[in-house]
Protein backbone atom coordinates (compact mmCIF):
# COMPACT_ATOMS: atom_id res chain seq x y z
CA UNK A 1 0.00 0.00 0.00
CA UNK A 2 1.53 3.68 -0.72
CA UNK A 3 2.14 5.88 2.39
CA UNK A 4 0.55 9.09 1.72
CA UNK A 5 2.67 11.86 4.00
CA UNK A 6 0.04 13.35 6.73
CA UNK A 7 1.24 16.73 5.51
CA UNK A 8 0.30 16.12 1.95
CA UNK A 9 -3.10 14.74 2.74
CA UNK A 10 -4.07 17.71 4.74
CA UNK A 11 -2.84 20.20 1.77
CA UNK A 12 -4.67 18.22 -0.48
CA UNK A 13 -8.07 18.68 1.76
CA UNK A 14 -7.67 21.97 1.92
CA UNK A 15 -7.23 22.35 -1.82
CA UNK A 16 -10.47 20.11 -2.46
CA UNK A 17 -12.34 22.82 0.44
CA UNK A 18 -10.74 25.79 -1.78
CA UNK A 19 -12.08 25.09 -4.71
CA UNK A 20 -15.56 23.79 -3.25
CA UNK A 21 -16.17 27.75 -1.81
CA UNK A 22 -14.35 29.12 -5.05
CA UNK A 23 -17.45 26.95 -6.74
CA UNK A 24 -20.24 28.10 -4.24
CA UNK A 25 -19.00 31.89 -4.42
CA UNK A 26 -19.19 31.36 -8.33
CA UNK A 27 -22.58 30.26 -8.36
CA UNK A 28 -23.67 32.61 -5.78
CA UNK A 29 -21.83 35.37 -7.85
CA UNK A 30 -24.07 34.18 -11.01
CA UNK A 31 -27.29 34.27 -9.13
CA UNK A 32 -26.59 37.62 -8.98
CA UNK A 33 -26.24 38.48 -11.97
CA UNK A 34 -29.71 37.07 -12.91
CA UNK A 35 -31.56 39.72 -10.87
CA UNK A 36 -31.81 43.40 -10.30
CA UNK A 37 -31.40 44.20 -6.57
CA UNK A 38 -34.01 46.68 -5.49
CA UNK A 39 -32.48 50.56 -5.00
CA UNK A 40 -36.04 51.39 -3.64
CA UNK A 41 -35.34 53.49 -0.17
CA UNK A 42 -36.63 51.52 2.38
CA UNK A 43 -37.55 54.23 5.23
CA UNK A 44 -36.90 52.22 8.52
CA UNK A 45 -38.51 54.14 11.08
CA UNK A 46 -41.99 54.11 8.81
CA UNK A 47 -41.55 49.90 8.29
CA UNK A 48 -40.88 49.68 12.38
CA UNK A 49 -43.76 51.53 13.18
CA UNK A 50 -45.72 49.90 11.18
CA UNK A 51 -44.94 46.32 10.91
CA UNK A 52 -42.16 46.33 13.99
CA UNK A 53 -44.52 45.25 17.19
CA UNK A 54 -45.80 42.21 16.23
CA UNK A 55 -48.93 43.06 16.31
CA UNK A 56 -49.69 42.91 12.23
CA UNK A 57 -50.42 39.80 10.67
CA UNK A 58 -48.84 40.31 7.81
CA UNK A 59 -45.99 42.47 5.96
CA UNK A 60 -46.62 42.93 2.34
CA UNK A 61 -43.13 41.87 0.46
CA UNK A 62 -41.36 44.67 -1.60
CA UNK A 63 -44.76 47.18 -1.09
CA UNK A 64 -42.46 50.23 -2.83
CA UNK A 65 -41.40 48.13 -5.61
CA UNK A 66 -45.36 47.23 -6.38
CA UNK A 67 -46.21 50.50 -6.38
CA UNK A 68 -43.12 52.13 -8.49
CA UNK A 69 -44.80 49.52 -11.09
CA UNK A 70 -48.30 50.99 -11.01
CA UNK A 71 -46.90 54.37 -10.45
CA UNK A 72 -46.50 56.35 -14.00
CA UNK A 73 -50.07 54.87 -14.99
CA UNK A 74 -53.56 55.88 -14.51
CA UNK A 75 -54.91 52.86 -12.60
CA UNK A 76 -58.41 52.83 -12.85
CA UNK A 77 -59.16 49.43 -12.46
CA UNK A 78 -57.43 46.82 -10.69
CA UNK A 79 -57.57 43.40 -9.73
CA UNK A 80 -55.06 41.85 -6.89
CA UNK A 81 -55.23 37.97 -7.21
CA UNK A 82 -53.94 36.79 -4.30
CA UNK A 83 -55.49 39.42 -1.40
CA UNK A 84 -54.10 38.06 1.69
CA UNK A 85 -54.34 40.72 4.51
CA UNK A 86 -54.67 43.61 1.91
CA UNK A 87 -51.58 44.80 2.45
CA UNK A 88 -50.50 45.81 -0.88
CA UNK A 89 -54.36 46.31 -2.18
CA UNK A 90 -54.67 49.07 0.57
CA UNK A 91 -51.49 51.07 -0.20
CA UNK A 92 -52.20 50.87 -4.16
CA UNK A 93 -56.12 52.19 -3.40
CA UNK A 94 -54.55 55.03 -1.66
CA UNK A 95 -51.68 55.79 -4.51
CA UNK A 96 -54.75 56.07 -7.11
CA UNK A 97 -57.55 57.76 -5.98
CA UNK A 98 -58.55 57.74 -9.49
CA UNK A 99 -59.18 54.05 -9.17
CA UNK A 100 -62.71 53.36 -9.71
CA UNK A 101 -63.09 49.62 -10.06
CA UNK A 102 -61.65 47.41 -7.68
CA UNK A 103 -61.40 43.36 -7.26
CA UNK A 104 -59.88 40.85 -4.62
CA UNK A 105 -59.38 37.81 -4.86
CA UNK A 106 -58.49 34.73 -2.38
CA UNK A 107 -59.47 31.32 -1.63
CA UNK A 108 -58.71 31.49 2.33
CA UNK A 109 -61.47 32.41 4.23
CA UNK A 110 -59.25 34.07 7.26
CA UNK A 111 -57.57 36.19 5.19
CA UNK A 112 -60.69 37.53 2.88
CA UNK A 113 -62.02 38.64 6.03
CA UNK A 114 -59.30 40.10 6.95
CA UNK A 115 -58.71 42.01 4.23
CA UNK A 116 -62.16 43.24 3.78
CA UNK A 117 -62.15 44.91 6.78
CA UNK A 118 -58.70 46.54 6.06
CA UNK A 119 -59.97 47.94 2.78
CA UNK A 120 -63.18 49.17 3.84
CA UNK A 121 -60.64 51.38 6.69
CA UNK A 122 -58.93 52.48 3.79
CA UNK A 123 -62.05 53.13 1.38
CA UNK A 124 -64.06 54.93 4.10
CA UNK A 125 -61.89 56.86 5.79
CA UNK A 126 -63.37 59.84 4.50
CA UNK A 127 -66.68 60.09 2.96
CA UNK A 128 -65.53 63.46 0.78
CA UNK A 129 -62.77 61.52 -1.02
CA UNK A 130 -62.96 60.33 -4.29
CA UNK A 131 -61.56 56.97 -3.31
CA UNK A 132 -65.23 56.66 -0.99
CA UNK A 133 -66.35 56.31 -4.83
CA UNK A 134 -64.71 53.36 -5.80
CA UNK A 135 -66.83 49.89 -6.59
CA UNK A 136 -64.69 47.45 -4.15
CA UNK A 137 -65.38 43.63 -4.76
CA UNK A 138 -63.47 41.06 -2.47
CA UNK A 139 -64.47 37.08 -3.89
CA UNK A 140 -63.53 33.73 -2.28
CA UNK A 141 -62.10 32.72 -5.91
CA UNK A 142 -58.84 31.30 -7.31
CA UNK A 143 -57.35 33.87 -9.68
CA UNK A 144 -57.46 31.13 -12.50
CA UNK A 145 -60.81 32.06 -12.56
CA UNK A 146 -60.18 35.82 -13.37
CA UNK A 147 -61.98 35.86 -16.81
CA UNK A 148 -65.20 34.23 -15.50
CA UNK A 149 -65.16 36.78 -12.79
CA UNK A 150 -64.70 39.97 -13.86
CA UNK A 151 -67.51 38.74 -16.55
CA UNK A 152 -70.27 38.67 -13.65
CA UNK A 153 -68.85 41.14 -12.22
CA UNK A 154 -68.79 43.28 -14.92
CA UNK A 155 -68.90 42.05 -18.29
CA UNK A 156 -67.52 45.70 -19.72
CA UNK A 157 -64.83 45.90 -17.58
CA UNK A 158 -63.91 42.45 -19.09
CA UNK A 159 -64.10 43.54 -22.23
CA UNK A 160 -62.42 46.62 -21.90
CA UNK A 161 -59.44 45.12 -19.85
CA UNK A 162 -58.10 46.19 -16.09
CA UNK A 163 -55.25 48.27 -16.11
CA UNK A 164 -53.15 46.77 -13.32
CA UNK A 165 -52.76 43.15 -12.05
CA UNK A 166 -51.10 42.09 -9.28
CA UNK A 167 -49.88 38.20 -8.18
CA UNK A 168 -48.11 37.47 -4.99
CA UNK A 169 -47.39 33.74 -4.64
CA UNK A 170 -46.01 34.09 -1.13
CA UNK A 171 -47.15 32.60 2.20
CA UNK A 172 -49.06 35.05 4.43
CA UNK A 173 -47.73 34.90 8.14
CA UNK A 174 -51.33 34.58 9.34
CA UNK A 175 -51.26 31.39 7.32
CA UNK A 176 -47.78 29.71 8.43
CA UNK A 177 -48.10 31.01 12.28
CA UNK A 178 -51.59 29.37 12.27
CA UNK A 179 -50.26 25.90 13.45
CA UNK A 180 -53.58 24.33 12.89
CA UNK A 181 -53.23 24.94 9.35
CA UNK A 182 -50.50 22.60 9.37
CA UNK A 183 -47.95 24.66 7.10
CA UNK A 184 -45.36 25.49 9.83
CA UNK A 185 -42.23 23.38 10.12
CA UNK A 186 -41.62 24.60 14.06
CA UNK A 187 -45.29 24.50 14.92
CA UNK A 188 -46.75 21.56 16.08
CA UNK A 189 -50.68 20.94 14.18
CA UNK A 190 -52.45 18.74 11.95
CA UNK A 191 -50.95 17.75 8.54
CA UNK A 192 -53.38 19.80 6.56
CA UNK A 193 -51.92 22.33 3.94
CA UNK A 194 -55.07 23.38 2.29
CA UNK A 195 -55.34 27.04 1.36
CA UNK A 196 -59.25 26.65 0.95
CA UNK A 197 -60.69 24.44 3.74
CA UNK A 198 -63.58 23.83 1.56
CA UNK A 199 -60.63 21.55 -0.72
CA UNK A 200 -60.83 17.94 -0.04
CA UNK A 201 -57.38 16.96 -0.02
CA UNK A 202 -54.74 17.33 2.80
CA UNK A 203 -51.15 16.64 3.06
CA UNK A 204 -52.04 13.81 5.39
CA UNK A 205 -53.95 12.12 2.50
CA UNK A 206 -50.86 12.43 0.27
CA UNK A 207 -48.72 11.23 2.81
CA UNK A 208 -50.64 8.13 3.81
CA UNK A 209 -52.54 6.79 0.74
CA UNK A 210 -50.54 7.97 -2.50
CA UNK A 211 -48.49 5.35 -4.66
CA UNK A 212 -45.13 5.39 -3.82
CA UNK A 213 -43.68 6.43 -6.96
CA UNK A 214 -46.42 9.67 -6.78
CA UNK A 215 -44.70 10.74 -3.35
CA UNK A 216 -41.00 10.69 -4.61
CA UNK A 217 -42.13 12.72 -7.57
CA UNK A 218 -43.54 15.20 -5.36
CA UNK A 219 -40.46 15.33 -3.06
CA UNK A 220 -38.59 15.49 -6.30
CA UNK A 221 -40.14 17.90 -8.63
CA UNK A 222 -41.87 20.23 -5.91
CA UNK A 223 -39.30 20.07 -3.15
CA UNK A 224 -36.11 20.09 -5.12
CA UNK A 225 -34.86 17.38 -2.42
CA UNK A 226 -32.21 15.15 -3.30
CA UNK A 227 -33.07 12.75 -0.63
CA UNK A 228 -36.24 12.18 -2.02
CA UNK A 229 -35.94 8.45 -2.42
CA UNK A 230 -34.93 7.92 1.31
CA UNK A 231 -37.37 10.38 2.55
CA UNK A 232 -40.20 8.26 -0.08
CA UNK A 233 -39.10 5.05 1.82
CA UNK A 234 -39.45 5.81 5.40
CA UNK A 235 -42.57 7.86 4.75
CA UNK A 236 -44.67 4.59 3.07
CA UNK A 237 -42.90 2.47 6.18
CA UNK A 238 -44.43 4.61 8.54
CA UNK A 239 -47.66 3.82 7.07
CA UNK A 240 -47.40 -0.17 8.86
CA UNK A 241 -47.43 1.59 12.53
CA UNK A 242 -50.35 4.21 11.57
CA UNK A 243 -48.94 6.62 9.23
CA UNK A 244 -48.54 10.24 9.84
CA UNK A 245 -50.50 12.32 10.93
CA UNK A 246 -49.20 15.78 12.40
CA UNK A 247 -46.79 17.96 11.49
CA UNK A 248 -44.62 16.86 14.72
CA UNK A 249 -44.49 13.68 13.36
CA UNK A 250 -43.50 14.50 9.63
CA UNK A 251 -40.57 16.87 11.34
CA UNK A 252 -39.58 13.78 13.35
CA UNK A 253 -39.16 11.44 10.56
CA UNK A 254 -37.46 14.38 8.51
CA UNK A 255 -34.94 14.88 11.24
CA UNK A 256 -33.97 11.21 11.70
CA UNK A 257 -33.47 10.73 8.43
CA UNK A 258 -31.11 13.28 7.82
CA UNK A 259 -27.34 13.14 8.57
CA UNK A 260 -26.15 15.38 10.62
CA UNK A 261 -23.19 15.65 8.79
CA UNK A 262 -24.97 17.67 6.44
CA UNK A 263 -25.84 20.94 8.02
CA UNK A 264 -26.49 19.55 12.04
CA UNK A 265 -29.66 21.71 12.52
CA UNK A 266 -30.06 23.76 9.85
CA UNK A 267 -29.69 20.78 7.60
CA UNK A 268 -32.74 19.18 8.52
CA UNK A 269 -34.94 22.34 8.76
CA UNK A 270 -33.75 23.01 5.10
CA UNK A 271 -34.98 19.38 4.32
CA UNK A 272 -38.25 19.80 6.15
CA UNK A 273 -39.04 23.14 4.37
CA UNK A 274 -38.33 21.63 1.25
CA UNK A 275 -40.20 18.75 1.69
CA UNK A 276 -43.51 20.81 3.15
CA UNK A 277 -42.71 23.34 0.42
CA UNK A 278 -43.53 20.30 -1.85
CA UNK A 279 -46.47 18.89 -0.04
CA UNK A 280 -47.75 22.02 0.11
CA UNK A 281 -47.70 22.60 -4.30
CA UNK A 282 -49.57 19.49 -4.44
CA UNK A 283 -51.85 20.36 -2.26
CA UNK A 284 -53.02 23.19 -3.52
CA UNK A 285 -51.72 22.10 -7.01
CA UNK A 286 -50.08 25.62 -7.06
CA UNK A 287 -47.70 25.56 -10.48
CA UNK A 288 -50.40 23.98 -12.44
CA UNK A 289 -52.85 27.08 -11.51
CA UNK A 290 -50.30 29.55 -11.91
CA UNK A 291 -49.43 27.54 -15.55
CA UNK A 292 -53.50 28.34 -16.64
CA UNK A 293 -53.49 31.95 -14.79
CA UNK A 294 -50.90 34.07 -16.05
CA UNK A 295 -52.24 34.00 -19.73
CA UNK A 296 -55.24 34.60 -18.50
CA UNK A 297 -54.32 37.74 -16.49
CA UNK A 298 -52.52 38.68 -19.32
CA UNK A 299 -55.87 38.16 -22.10
CA UNK A 300 -57.55 40.52 -18.67
CA UNK A 301 -55.21 43.33 -19.22
CA UNK A 302 -56.29 46.85 -21.20
CA UNK A 303 -54.40 48.09 -23.75
CA UNK A 304 -51.00 49.69 -21.60
CA UNK A 305 -52.00 47.39 -18.60
CA UNK A 306 -49.57 45.25 -16.59
CA UNK A 307 -48.94 42.24 -14.88
CA UNK A 308 -47.03 41.88 -12.43
CA UNK A 309 -46.42 38.77 -10.28
CA UNK A 310 -43.91 38.11 -7.34
CA UNK A 311 -42.36 34.93 -7.08
CA UNK A 312 -40.95 33.32 -3.84
CA UNK A 313 -39.15 29.87 -4.98
CA UNK A 314 -37.16 28.76 -8.19
CA UNK A 315 -40.49 26.62 -9.67
CA UNK A 316 -43.03 29.70 -9.60
CA UNK A 317 -40.31 32.14 -10.77
CA UNK A 318 -39.52 29.22 -13.89
CA UNK A 319 -43.06 29.09 -14.87
CA UNK A 320 -43.50 33.13 -14.77
CA UNK A 321 -40.22 33.85 -16.75
CA UNK A 322 -41.00 31.18 -19.47
CA UNK A 323 -45.10 31.94 -19.77
CA UNK A 324 -44.13 36.09 -19.94
CA UNK A 325 -41.09 34.76 -22.68
CA UNK A 326 -44.28 32.72 -24.52
CA UNK A 327 -46.38 35.36 -24.23
CA UNK A 328 -43.98 38.10 -26.17
CA UNK A 329 -43.08 35.30 -28.27
CA UNK A 330 -38.93 35.89 -27.50
CA UNK A 331 -35.76 33.68 -26.45
CA UNK A 332 -34.21 35.36 -23.02
CA UNK A 333 -31.38 36.56 -25.41
CA UNK A 334 -33.59 39.16 -27.22
CA UNK A 335 -33.61 42.33 -25.20
CA UNK A 336 -33.56 46.07 -25.24
CA UNK A 337 -31.35 48.29 -22.96
CA UNK A 338 -33.18 50.61 -21.33
CA UNK A 339 -31.17 54.08 -20.83
CA UNK A 340 -32.12 55.22 -17.62
CA UNK A 341 -30.38 58.50 -17.62
CA UNK A 342 -33.33 59.71 -19.51
CA UNK A 343 -35.79 61.24 -17.33
CA UNK A 344 -38.56 60.26 -19.28
CA UNK A 345 -38.01 56.52 -18.43
CA UNK A 346 -39.20 54.47 -15.01
CA UNK A 347 -36.18 54.36 -12.89
CA UNK A 348 -36.97 50.42 -11.90
CA UNK A 349 -36.86 49.78 -15.30
CA UNK A 350 -33.22 48.49 -16.62
CA UNK A 351 -33.99 45.97 -19.56
CA UNK A 352 -37.00 44.99 -21.38
CA UNK A 353 -37.67 42.10 -23.74
CA UNK A 354 -39.79 43.62 -26.65
CA UNK A 355 -42.53 41.18 -28.42
CA UNK A 356 -45.45 42.33 -30.93
CA UNK A 357 -48.30 42.12 -28.45
CA UNK A 358 -46.53 42.81 -24.82
CA UNK A 359 -43.21 44.16 -23.75
CA UNK A 360 -41.34 42.54 -20.12
CA UNK A 361 -40.54 45.46 -18.20
CA UNK A 362 -38.21 43.30 -16.02
CA UNK A 363 -36.00 41.25 -18.57
CA UNK A 364 -34.02 40.29 -14.85
CA UNK A 365 -36.63 39.89 -11.76
CA UNK A 366 -36.10 42.80 -9.27
CA UNK A 367 -35.32 41.38 -6.02
CA UNK A 368 -35.47 42.98 -1.93
CA UNK A 369 -33.46 46.04 -1.19
CA UNK A 370 -30.76 45.11 1.08
CA UNK A 371 -32.76 46.73 3.98
CA UNK A 372 -35.82 45.38 3.22
CA UNK A 373 -34.48 41.67 3.88
CA UNK A 374 -32.72 42.43 7.15
CA UNK A 375 -36.16 44.06 8.18
CA UNK A 376 -38.48 41.22 7.05
CA UNK A 377 -36.71 37.94 6.45
CA UNK A 378 -39.47 36.20 4.99
CA UNK A 379 -39.09 38.44 1.78
CA UNK A 380 -35.42 37.31 1.10
CA UNK A 381 -36.48 35.53 -1.91
CA UNK A 382 -38.81 37.06 -3.44
CA UNK A 383 -38.68 37.96 -6.93
CA UNK A 384 -40.89 40.66 -8.84
CA UNK A 385 -41.61 40.15 -12.69
CA UNK A 386 -43.69 42.44 -14.71
CA UNK A 387 -44.97 42.43 -18.17
CA UNK A 388 -47.52 45.04 -19.67
CA UNK A 389 -49.70 44.73 -22.54
CA UNK A 390 -49.18 46.75 -26.14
Amino acid sequence: MAYECPALKNKNKVTKIQKRKQKWNSEANLLLKRRTRSDKELDEEIFLKHYGNGDYVHVPVMLGEVLDVFASMRLDSFVDCTLGAGGHSSAIIQAHPEMKFYVGLDVDPVAHEMAQSQLKGVVHKDSCDKISDLQVHTLLKNFKNIKSVLHEIDGEILADGVHGILIDLGMSSMQVNNSERGFSVLNDGPLDMRMNPEASLRAEDILNSWPDSEVGRILRDYGEENNWYSLQNKIVKARLTGGLHSTRELVDLIRNSTSWTRGGRQGWIKTATRVFQALRIAVNDELNTLKDSIRACFDSLASGGRLAVISFHSLEDRIVKQAFLNIVNCSEDDFVKIDTSDSVKEGWIKQIVQGRDATILTKRPITPSEKEEKLNTRSRSAKLRVIQKI
